[in-house]
């Protein structure tokens, strides 16, 4: 029987989402958490296969940031943990749980310290001289975050379901080169592996590690 997983990069979901789903409303988790489960029941559809050759939608996030730090310039303090973002992300992910054949893996954010970095438009403006160092300001710097694990989780859970043969096919929604080497050992198994990049434009080098690109969602024009 065919059997299909269906892996999203959240992050790269996120970002590509207020871009392809124009007339959907990115600020409610529910929303979001719903067009990732009919995105996968797309790609099922796409390739022609039953409903019931969904194996699971596996979607990678991190938990949001619970930490309260000072602003760069002000002094100020800032609670990470008490933004919108991060009450989205926690709403997000209870909606996820919901969701049927959806399994919610998550990773960390590492916050590096606390070490702020420049917004790169502000860096653009220093260059250009339209800013100067004594007008910088707390909204002109960002916090160096890195999300941490969760290419290794999705390495993981590909390499798993092909030596297990749980699968025979795998789409991933992804957009950068991190998952190739994942990509080859899946294919080496005999997995046919699909890319969505969600109409965004990948390097052409990367198509010689898949066996397919399949975009479903609203094409931005």
């Amino acid at each position: 029987m065919p059997s299909t997983a269906v892996l999203i990069d959240g992050a790269f979901f996120l970002a590509r989402f207020r871009k392809v789903y124009t007339d959907r409303d990115a600020n409610d988790p529910r929303v979001v958490a719903k067009t990732a489960f009919t995105m996968a029941i797309e790609h099922i559809r796409a390739l022609d296969r039953p409903k019931d050759a969904l194996f699971r939608i596996f979607f990678y996030d991190c938990e949001p940031l619970d930490k309260v730090f000072q602003r760069p310039v002000s002094g100020n303090e800032i609670d990470f943990g008490d933004s919108g973002m991060a009450h989205f992300r926690w709403d997000l992910h209870d909606n996820l749980r919901r969701q049927r054949k959806m399994a919610l893996r998550l990773g960390r954010l590492s916050d590096r310290g606390g070490e702020w970095q420049l917004k790169r438009a502000a860096l653009q403006s220093l260059r250009e001289g339209a800013l100067s160092w004594d007008d910088l300001r707390d909204d002109h710097y960002e916090l160096d975050m890195r999300q941490t694990q969760v290419d290794v989780k999705i390495g993981i859970d590909i390499a798993s379901m092909a030596y297990k043969r749980q699968v025979d096919q795998i789409v991933l929604v992804a957009g950068d080169a991190d998952f190739i080497p994942a990509a080859k050992l899946a294919r080496r198994e005999g997995i046919d592996f699909i890319l969505d990049p969600m109409w965004q434009g990948i390097a052409a080098e990367l198509n010689e590690h898949v066996d397919g690109l399949q975009s479903v969602c609203p094409r931005p024009y």
